[in-house]
């Protein structure tokens, strides 16, 4: 999903898409978003403002401040926070919330946003681990006299040999490592992987120099690994602070083991986690980023409704963005002046607190113009494969327009939800192809929301 735009989607031949419409000729290596592209139509001015964004966040000059998304719903705030979390990259986190979410009676309000905040900070941690590699070439458990008793033998060590493509090895194992061997089900021409450190056997699957000729097998054969068999892998795990934290509030093993903590990230209960545990963990995370085994990748909370939170959240708020660890931050509202939440007294442009204002980047986003709600209808009926005929198009763009021949309350998301049982409406008339007919018939029965209120007024 690219701000500056891409090529555009080639049309099928029974829907005619519309040619895009631009004011002025533009051009994406200067900054410019194309008027088509990736997935986008129109909102070009809102796609540069995140874009600039973008590049701040990259050069690590957004700290402290956040970006603030107004408009009127349907014109693609959501769409916007998720293309700036794409633009960051692949591994980002992104973390979504409405503003309702906070009043629960579980948590207190500040928890809920500290939780979200703390899972939008993600930890790549880098391991290089010694293995051992290869094809089981043999198998041999090699038993003694129990010391313990005079009775029976047990296993005192196994010789394993293992086979690559550059070479063989034989090793010799302890017995508890046989153990892990026999839960694995392995056999001689399987491959396995064996750790060093920690003796953990993992049955990758069976040697592709034993495939049969059978159509159908349950077994999974593959090729003969390369390299020696006694090697070095670099192995990288992401996780994020919130799950961090989430694993110390319930301990399983030592503190100060990072390894230990994976091991209950399973287990799910709801614990509220005290300031206290999570400077601890910022202190365990700072010597692993000191040391280089990890690096820390801040995401992206979008709270959408903002002005659902209530002046406490807001007060909180102001404190996650100043700490130092502090995610990339995207707010939503539909509001213009509105009474702060929590206050009788404090009206505020979009529900929000001045001091909060003042930390934000706004951005407004605005209705498609009707040629771009042409462009994006023919584009929606292409992916779901409906054909429409003639000057269907233009109907449907004017009933998601607003206030267009006394329809009213018409929107986007109201036009597309016509398409699919428009293809059902013009099924049942025989026909494959969508007639303005149908566009008449469905606008009665399902309503626009201007429509519907003007029925039902006192």
């Amino acid at each position: 999903m690219s701000f500056a735009g891409a090529a555009n989607t080639d049309a099928p031949h029974h829907t005619a898409l519309p040619p895009p419409t631009t004011s002025s000729t533009r051009n994406a290596a200067q900054g410019y978003a194309n008027p088509e592209g990736s997935g986008w139509v129109g909102m070009t001015t809102g796609r540069e403002a995140c874009g600039v964004v973008v590049d701040l966040i990259k050069s690590r000059k957004f700290s402290g401040r956040a970006l603030l998304l107004v408009g009127a719903p349907g014109t693609g705030k959501t769409a916007l926070a998720l293309g700036v979390a794409q633009e960051l990259g692949i591994k980002v986190p992104f973390c979504p919330m409405v503003g309702s979410e906070v009043y629960s009676a579980e948590v207190k309000k500040t928890e809920v946003l500290a939780e979200v905040f703390r899972r939008a900070i993600g930890l790549r941690i880098k391991e290089t681990k010694e293995v051992y590699e290869g094809e089981v070439t043999e198998l041999t458990p090699t038993e003694a006299e129990n010391p313990l008793s005079g009775y029976g033998k047990t296993v005192s060590h196994v010789i394993v040999g293992l086979k690559t493509v550059k070479g063989t090895k034989q090793l010799r194992l302890d017995p508890s490592i046989y153990e892990s061997i026999l839960k694995e089900k392995v056999v001689v021409g399987d491959v396995v992987y064996i750790e060093a450190n920690t003796g953990a056997v993992k049955r990758v699957g069976r040697s592709d120099t034993y495939a049969s000729a059978f159509d159908l097998e349950s077994e999974t054969y593959v090729p003969l690994p390369k390299g020696d068999v006694h090697k070095h892998k670099s192995l990288v795990q992401d996780v994020t602070l919130g799950d961090l934290d989430a694993a110390n509030a319930r301990p399983s093993g030592s503190g100060s083991d990072i390894m230990s903590v994976f091991s209950s990230l399973s287990k799910s209960s709801r614990t509220e986690v005290t300031e206290k545990l999570r400077k601890e963990v910022n202190k365990v995370v700072k010597g692993y980023v000191d040391q280089g085994v990890a690096e820390v990748v801040p995401g992206v909370v979008f709270i959408d409704e903002v002005h659902m939170l209530d002046i406490e959240c807001f007060t909180y708020l102001n404190t996650l963005l100043e700490s130092a660890m502090a995610p990339t931050v995207i707010l939503a509202t539909n509001r213009g002046m509105s009474t702060v939440r929590g206050t009788d007294d404090i009206v505020a442009a979009h529900g929000v607190p001045g001091d909060l204002l003042d930390r934000c980047l706004i951005v407004r986003t605005t209705p498609p113009s009707p040629g771009e709600l042409q462009r994006v209808l023919a584009l929606r009926a292409q992916v779901e494969g409906i054909k429409l005929g003639e000057g269907v198009l233009p109907l449907l763009a004017e009933r998601g327009g607003a206030g267009s021949e006394g329809i009213g309350g018409g929107s986007l998301r109201y036009a597309l939800q016509l398409l699919t049982p428009l293809s059902i409406l013009a099924g049942l008339a025989g026909r494959s192809t969508v007639e303005v007919e149908d566009v008449q018939n469905i606008g009665e029965m399902f309503l626009s929301s201007g429509k519907s209120v003007s029925g039902v007024k006192a």
